[in-house]
């Protein structure tokens, strides 16, 4: 697919969640390899936007229209599942190939047959964005990726992120517009 083609779009879009308008008549567009980071007070709908974007939601009314189904994404939870070790959950998820490599370059390879309730908050959060990373995506979804994270560590996720998703669409959430400059994002006000 070229160009408009990978584009995300919003057509009219109105969302709400029971009674509480999330989102009305929005529109947006993102084009093929463009990064953006959404910011905008509490409760006006930029993980909503997301959810509409992965399909975990749908309008209430208007559109979304995708150019690739192939979305990788980073929620607000860890979303591990507890069953299985920290390879297993990546490779559930993708095809496995790069898995030991980025889980060395975020610095976590030494819990890789690891389970979910040894982790630390930090570690559980770097298996996410690994699991994310791991499988190859047009389009990449991170939902507040660096929450619990030290600077540090938000720095190194940063560069990984940067290398995986290089020519990707992204589409991120972050608590400081500090953190859209270290993933390559324009910062977007919805």
């Amino acid at each position: 697919m070229e160009g408009a083609e990978k584009m995300i779009e919003f057509k009219n879009v109105s969302f709400s969640y029971k009674e509480k308008n999330v989102l009305d008549n929005f529109n947006l567009k993102i084009a093929s390899g463009e990064r953006i980071c959404l910011f905008a007070k509490s409760g006006r709908g930029k993980t909503t936007v997301l959810r509409l974007i992965t399909g975990l939601e749908k309008p209430d009314k208007g559109e979304v229209r995708l150019g690739s189904d192939s979305i990788s994404a980073v929620f607000q939870e860890d979303r591990l599942l507890p069953f299985k070790t920290v390879r297993e959950n990546i490779n559930e998820f993708s095809d496995g190939k790069n898995t030991d490599e980025i889980l060395g370059r975020l610095g976590i390879i030494s819990v890789a047959d690891s389970y979910p309730s040894v982790l630390s908050g930090g570690m559980a959060r770097r298996v996410a964005i690994a699991r994310a990373l791991c499988k190859e995506s047009d389009i990449y979804i991170f939902d507040e990726p660096f929450t619990g994270l030290d600077k540090e560590n938000i720095i190194s996720c940063s560069e990984v992120i940067n290398d995986m998703t290089e020519g990707k669409t992204v589409v991120a959430v972050l608590h400081e517009k500090e953190y859209a400059s270290l993933i390559n994002c324009t910062v977007k006000e919805i």
